[in-house]
């Protein structure tokens, strides 16, 4: 059975993304220790969860990255989570869509697929119950599964106590309004630091297990 690991970047006043879902202060405090940590993570996932947004964004920019993360991110399989179904894979990854990426190719990326590219179209759509969903996941064998976000899918991961573990990347920055991760609580949760690792540019990298 497989474990269920939430990777995300927060403030130190728990917000994963500004108002607009901005998070430049997540780049204004990394550095290559911390880069290289979330590297190592990322590699360590056998699938790779994440909402319909976010699902969106990553399969735009990483087909054709040349970004430090991008090999595991298009080389893992993905399961996108969203009630629309199949429809939701529409676009990803087609020679026009490919086409239309690579004629405005942003700072890291480049005018060729990279290895793993295509798998975005190929991702497993999870349209059911998310509880009956991530069980079906968690039952198959393999290196843990990773949720990268949104704010709203990873919110509802917490509200129904599906996480194992919790790796939060903490910058030190106060947002002071956003887009918080743990909201809307039923009652408090508490959890056990498994470890901290400090980063040069001061951010901390936390793994947190629900006791």
């Amino acid at each position: 059975m497989r474990e269920l690991i939430l990777k995300m970047s927060i403030s130190i006043d728990g917000f994963v993304a500004s108002e607009d879902g901005g998070a430049k202060w997540i780049f204004d405090t990394h550095d290559d220790a911390a880069a290289a940590w979330t590297v190592k993570t990322v590699w360590e996932a056998s699938l790779h969860i994440m909402g319909s947004r976010t699902f969106h964004d990553m399969a735009a920019y990483w087909p054709n990255s040349t970004d430090v993360y991008a090999p595991p991110m298009n080389q893992i399989p993905k399961a996108v989570f969203s009630k629309q179904g199949s429809a939701v894979l529409q676009g990803t990854n087609t020679t026009a869509a490919l086409r239309d990426a690579l004629a405005n190719a942003r700072p890291g990326q480049r005018a060729e697929l990279q290895p793993g590219g295509d798998s975005w179209a190929n991702a497993y759509v999870a349209s059911g119950d998310l509880v009956e969903e991530i069980a079906k996941l968690k039952a198959q064998a393999g290196k843990p599964i990773i949720a990268h976000g949104g704010a709203g899918f990873a919110r509802s991961l917490v509200a129904a106590g599906l996480i194992d573990q919790y790796a939060l990347l903490v910058h030190p920055v106060a947002v002071g309004k956003g887009l918080p991760l743990f909201s809307g609580l039923a009652a408090p949760r508490t959890f056990k630091l498994v470890s901290s690792i400090p980063f040069p540019r001061g951010a901390v990298a936390e793994i947190y297990r629900p006791t």
